[in-house]
């Protein structure tokens, strides 16, 4: 039984591996080929690859089982390397894109990162009272007993969740999507999710917490997207395709990016907002019907040890 559980977590591990690290990194590898072997001169020129990869096949060590072998080591351990890389410096994007800690930043960043925050703030408060103002010509109307077409108040409100859902607080939109969550589960429910989430996740049924794993791990990987970007960057100095990959993937990434921390902010929010009743119940404390913030309040000073937060992004 020890032995076939084993086995099986092996498997896993090595789909895992392959998928992840060597089939993008042997992609990578490939695209470094093509770069040495057509040069910025040559960039588009798919007969001079082809003659190229053909003297390549033919080489005496290419031939060779021996040779084939350490090829392919090489390759496999070259895509690794590169995989490797890439999750890196998607563990860097994801730090700057949730930015939770960005007060705590080395100088130069933090000044950076506080100056996108005043810029966001200047966008936030122009598109906030653009739609307070066709909010308040609504209401109006209604007094009036009149009724305005809800399209330009519609067009105002998603000007305004481009920036961000409430007063930007932190340097990016995904950063802010995260810190909105804390922030309404505070004014809501009173609760503090630095110090509840990790004896809320002990009670969460399993569906509900392989769903809040899931979209964690498609966050990370939408950050080592656009850690890929970065490595294809180098690679321009020699094929200037690549240039063109590298924006491509980092486009994707910082959408994926959105996306990915808006299913997560959304899962964590609704796990919150449905279970806190029934954590308060196993914490023995009073919570008949639906949790009020005194609830929360109360969850929280008796959870009041120091915790991970889920939504720091670490």
């Amino acid at each position: 039984m020890v032995d076939a559980f084993l086995g099986e977590l092996g498997k896993k591990l090595a789909d895992h591996w392959f998928t992840l690290l060597v089939l993008p990194g042997a992609l990578y590898l490939a695209v470094a080929a093509a770069a040495d072997a057509l040069g910025q001169a040559h960039a588009l020129d798919p007969a001079r690859l082809a003659r190229r990869v053909t003297a390549w096949s033919k080489a005496p060590d290419a031939t060779a089982v021996g040779g084939q072998i350490i090829v392919l080591a090489a390759v496999l351990a070259g895509a690794g390397m590169a995989g490797l890389s890439a999750q890196a410096a998607g563990r860097a994007f994801e730090r700057i894109a949730l930015a939770a800690d960005w007060t705590d930043w080395p100088r130069p960043l933090r000044v950076v990162a506080d100056r996108f925050v005043a810029r966001r703030r200047e966008r936030w408060n122009a598109a906030n009272a653009d739609y307070q103002r066709l909010r308040e010509q609504a209401r109006r109307a209604r007094a009036r007993g009149e009724r305005l077409e809800p399209m330009e108040r519609d067009r105002a409100y998603r000007a305004l969740i481009r920036v961000s859902e409430g007063r930007p607080e932190r340097p990016t939109w995904s950063g802010d999507r995260i810190h909105a969550v804390g922030r309404r589960l505070h004014d809501d429910l009173g609760l503090d999710t630095v110090r509840i989430w990790p004896a809320l996740w002990l009670i969460l049924p399993d569906a509900v917490r392989s769903e809040i794993t899931a979209a964690r791990t498609d966050l990370a990987a939408a950050a080592t997207l656009t850690g890929w970007a970065v490595l294809y960057v180098p690679i321009a100095v020699w094929w200037w395709p690549a240039a063109l990959i590298a924006v491509v993937l980092a486009t994707a990434g910082r959408r994926r990016i959105r996306i990915t921390t808006n299913t997560y902010a959304l899962l964590i929010e609704s796990a919150a907002r449905l279970h806190t009743s029934a954590l308060a119940d196993q914490l023995r404390l009073p919570a008949d019907g639906p949790a009020t913030v005194g609830t929360g309040q109360a969850i929280t000073s008796q959870l009041s040890a120091h915790a991970s937060d889920p939504l720091s992004g670490t």
